[in-house]
């Protein structure tokens, strides 16, 4: 190799980042306990008509409670988007994000196609309680001179406005990488929707019966 010869560097790696509400994971631990607390106990103590009524309703139940609570995640990768929402899963390339939105659900814009991104809930009391302490550190500001003038703390946000501006972010990064190219694959959470239906229908069954 000459001297004039020069070698391109590889493109910088980004850890994969994923996002999940902390009070959905503990809300719904807390759910599953209650009832398999409650289905166990109708399952060891009550007759055969009560134990399978028991059945169908863990069935309708614990799925749904894992599907609204445990399963939504936004995992952000070099090259695409995963959205797991409680009965779909999307896959977005990045080149196929259109935009990013919070007002009363955070929502991304892919292929014509509009969808909600369950693990990033949007907390009004966040953002008033974020738009309060910006009102106040912008009063106690005093005026400054010299090169530091226009420096400041950072502005408060709600945590579901610091989620979009990171994927907006990493959005930027892949705008035109390769990888990044392609359109939204949807995939239904069969698992999920499954045991639910049995569930739903043996519970009515049982009721009638």
């Amino acid at each position: 190799m000459t001297s004039q010869e020069r070698t391109t560097p590889p493109a910088p790696q980004y850890a994969e980042r994923s996002y999940r509400s902390p009070a959905a994971l503990v809300g719904g631990v807390l759910l599953l306990l209650l009832a398999l607390w409650l289905g166990g106990d109708a399952l060891i103590r009550g007759t055969g008509q009560t134990r399978l009524t028991a059945v169908f309703a863990l069935l309708l139940v614990v799925p749904l409670v894992i599907a609204f609570t445990l399963r939504p995640l936004v995992r952000a990768g070099e090259d695409r988007l995963t959205i797991r929402n409680p009965f779909r899963t999307i896959v977005l390339p990045w080149d196929a994000v259109e935009d990013l939105r919070a007002s009363f659900s955070t929502e991304v814009f892919a292929g014509g196609g509009k969808y909600q991104l369950w693990a990033v809930p949007v907390s009004l009391r966040q953002r008033k309680k974020a738009s309060r302490q910006a009102m106040r550190g912008a009063a106690s500001t005093r005026p400054r001179f010299g090169p530091n003038a226009d420096a400041g703390g950072p502005v408060p946000r709600a945590m579901a406005d610091q989620t979009l501006d990171e994927l907006r972010e990493i959005k930027e990064r892949a705008a035109r990488r390769e990888g990044a190219q392609g359109e939204p694959v949807v995939r239904w959470a069969y698992e999920v929707i499954a045991p639910s239906v049995v569930g739903a229908v043996g519970l009515a069954v049982m009721i009638v019966l």
